[in-house]
């Protein structure tokens, strides 16, 4: 399977079956680490299904706790 189209990455960001409560973007099939949020001008979130996301995620909110400690 080739790179997904813009199309089909616009599509899974409106596609209710991979937000989790509204707010959780969860899918295995977008291998971007930080998609653009549903609504695209109000920046990205992190990709759930992406161990790779997560991971920086973690490491960015230890990163933050840390410095105002």
């Amino acid at each position: 399977m080739g790179k997904p189209s813009k199309e089909t990455k616009e599509n899974w960001l409106k596609d209710d079956k991979y937000w989790i409560w509204g707010m959780f973007y969860f899918n295995p099939e977008d291998k971007r680490i930080f998609p653009p949020k549903r609504i695209p001008w109000m920046g990205w979130t992190v990709n759930f299904a992406n161990p790779i996301s997560i991971l920086i995620a973690v490491i960015l909110i230890v990163s933050l706790i840390g410095i105002t400690n």
